[in-house]
């Protein structure tokens, strides 16, 4: 891969003898199936590739510098404008960082929701992934199905957070509300919903002979080379490697609940799909595990000196004024030293890495986003196939532009 402000000069250098017959096609930075600013340069022999190179840097904006100027909670809105499709596991990943350079232990309730919007979002980011798969190779009808059910998550999250897309949910030391009366109930239905739902597209897109013809053994890669490359997650797994954070090093309370990690075997368009909507199935039960059983509790941490207190408090009472004057004027200050945590986003390891000299900012942010890793496999996947099936490649990748460049 190589960043935008060099392209010229390299691809200049690069594709300056092109031998007689052959294209040079730019698929990107604004095409449709990108779903984002990324650019491929491909040179094309007829219709087969020959040679692929990708472009990143169109919306890099800088977020892990902006993380030394913000405070630990101020940096959500960074993280929610990484993966945009499922921004809370963005926010959960960070959060939970934080909280294990300061030691903070949450209530379960807390962690309860978390891994309950955890495992909504992945099934939010599951549901673009396969339907918009099936769109960019010409079968809407899914999409259409899948997206209903969506819109149902989205319409849970308003209510929790105020927002849909960029939610900003959580906070250092627990959530900024507790959850509302009706949430157990509306999620159990958004469950019950999406099962069949699910069977539906599954026989709608999935099992269709026409779209399994386009995606066998398309754009595979083996174990080692998907290993060497950085790879992780459900684009990992469909290769046959057996590896969940989520199973392999736990947190929150994975290691409680029953799932199981689907797992593919030639790493191609085909398997990519198959191992997301399981996953979307071992979500929806991980989520039945825990909803009718949210523990009763505050929902967040008793540290005044690190969780704002509440507005009416602040109006009444002295003690949390100052509280509440000191958290926003001083910050909250993580002891000196380093810390890096990963979570199993739906794209795969997400981590943070935060170094700290005792501010109420961090001294450096780095952000270890799946999308990065795997992305500069693209033109491996795509050389000597047709220059259709590479549309096919990116879309099953789930390559999201503002998680790659960051």
């Amino acid at each position: 891969m190589v960043m935008y402000d060099k392209t010229k000069a390299h691809f200049n250098e690069k594709f300056k003898n092109l031998p007689e017959g052959h294209l040079l096609v730019n698929l990107g930075p604004s095409h449709p199936a990108t779903h984002g600013i990324l650019q491929n340069v491909i040179q094309i022999d007829g219709e087969r590739i020959v040679e692929a190179e990708s472009v990143i840097g169109y919306v890099h904006r800088c977020f892990e510098k902006l993380g030394e100027r913000y405070d630990y909670n101020q940096f959500l809105v960074c993280t929610d404008r990484m993966n945009y499709v499922s921004t809370p596991m963005n926010n959960i990943g960070w959060i939970l960082t934080v909280e294990k350079m300061l030691q903070i232990e949450v209530p379960d309730r807390v962690t309860y929701v978390r891994m309950i919007i955890s495992e909504l979002s992945r099934i939010m980011d599951h549901i673009v992934c396969v339907g918009i798969l099936g769109v960019d190779i010409g079968a809407f009808s899914g999409f259409l199905h899948l997206f209903h059910h969506r819109e149902n998550i989205y319409q849970v999250l308003e209510k929790l957070t105020g927002a849909r897309l960029t939610t900003t949910f959580c906070r250092v030391g627990g959530m900024e509300r507790d959850i509302y009366p009706e949430f157990v109930d509306e999620i159990q239905l958004v469950c019950r919903e999406l099962k069949p739902a699910l069977e539906e597209f599954n026989n709608l897109l999935i099992r269709n002979r026409i779209f399994q013809d386009r995606t066998a053994g398309i754009g595979g890669l083996s174990q080692e080379d998907a290993i060497a490359y950085g790879y992780s997650g459900p684009n990992l797994r469909a290769t046959g490697v057996d590896w969940d954070i989520r199973k392999d090093q736990p947190y929150m309370l994975y290691d409680k609940v029953d799932f199981d990690i689907p797992v593919g075997e030639d790493g191609s368009v085909l398997h990519r799909t198959l191992v997301r909507m399981e996953e979307m199935r071992q979500s929806i039960r991980i989520i039945e595990q825990l909803i009718n059983n949210i523990p009763a509790g505050n929902y967040h941490a008793d540290l005044p000196h690190i969780f704002l207190p509440s507005k009416d408090k602040v109006y009444k009472n002295m003690e949390e004024l100052i509280y509440h004057f000191k958290i926003i004027m001083h910050g909250i200050k993580a002891p000196v030293g380093e810390c890096y945590l990963a979570t199993e986003a739906a794209n795969g390891e997400l981590g943070y890495t935060i170094i700290s000299e005792g501010e109420k900012t961090p001294w450096r942010v780095h952000v270890r986003r799946p999308c990065f890793w795997y992305y500069q496999s693209f033109p491996d996947l795509v050389r000597g196939g047709l220059l259709a099936d590479s549309v096919a490649t990116m879309s099953s990748l789930n390559v999201i532009a503002g998680e790659l460049d960051c």
